[in-house]
């Protein structure tokens, strides 16, 4: 009877030390993680990113179909970004960028609201800070532990960077059709100008097809883009910008 409790005791403390490696392991993999995330943002201070978690699956799916294909990108600094884009990016997909510190709460809990009474997902609060992270970092699948890290990755770009800059990165990484990314290369793509020449229509328009830009053939007006134009271009006076 000893033999066999003794036994049992010497099970348990090696299932108690094998269960306390692994959570000291899995600890220590989030904390270097988190801290590889965090060393990349802090760079990005002064240095633009090579490229993105979501260039990267952009190109893979082009190169699929095509080995040769190509990303159509080009950085440019944040004075030759139009205002009119600026203004026209913050007034659709964050109006209260300046006062936020990453996170909307009053549109957050908009959204929950809407949600359980339409039953199912059909308004977001994603800020831009938020866009950004999972553009820079992570996948467009939708579960709790990618938001969480989207959260946490959120937390680090306000801490690290100035509003200016977040902006001035989003502007430059974000989607604007297929193989397309960053206000230049769509600037030029979409209307044949640089990204400092676009006027306040060519902004609105690019701002209203962000959420789904593969929708939308170049220059193409539907009613619904027609009817979020008008919206964008009567908020954009009055949006405060970095």
């Amino acid at each position: 009877m000893r033999g066999r409790r003794q036994g049992a005791l010497r099970a348990l403390v090696i299932a108690w030390k094998a269960f306390s490696y692994t959570l000291s392991a899995l600890v220590l993999a989030f904390v270097v993680s988190q801290l590889w995330f965090y060393g990349h943002i802090v760079y990005w201070r002064r240095f633009p990113p090579a490229n993105t978690a979501f260039m990267e699956r952009s190109l893979e799916a082009l190169q699929a179909k095509d080995p040769q294909a190509r990303l159509r990108h080009q950085w440019v600094p944040y004075e030759r970004i139009s205002a009119n884009l600026k203004r026209a990016v913050v007034a659709a997909e964050d109006a209260r960028f300046l006062d936020h510190e990453g996170f909307d709460w009053e549109m957050i809990q908009k959204a929950i609201a809407r949600n359980e009474e339409r039953g199912r997902i059909v308004a977001g609060a994603s800020t831009i800070s938020q866009q950004l992270a999972k553009n820079l970092f992570l996948s467009a699948e939708r579960s709790w532990l990618r938001k969480g890290e989207e959260a946490l990755i959120t937390w680090m770009l306000e801490d690290a960077l100035s509003k200016r800059r977040i902006l001035e990165l989003y502007l430059n990484y974000a989607e604007w059709g297929e193989g397309v990314f960053g206000a230049e290369a769509a600037a030029r793509y979409h209307f044949g100008v640089p990204a400092a020449a676009l006027t306040a229509e060519q902004a609105a328009w690019l701002a209203v097809i962000l959420p789904t830009p593969h929708r939308y053939e170049r220059g193409r007006l539907t009613p619904y883009l027609a009817a979020r134009l008008s919206t964008i271009l009567a908020r954009m006076g009055a949006v405060q910008i970095p």
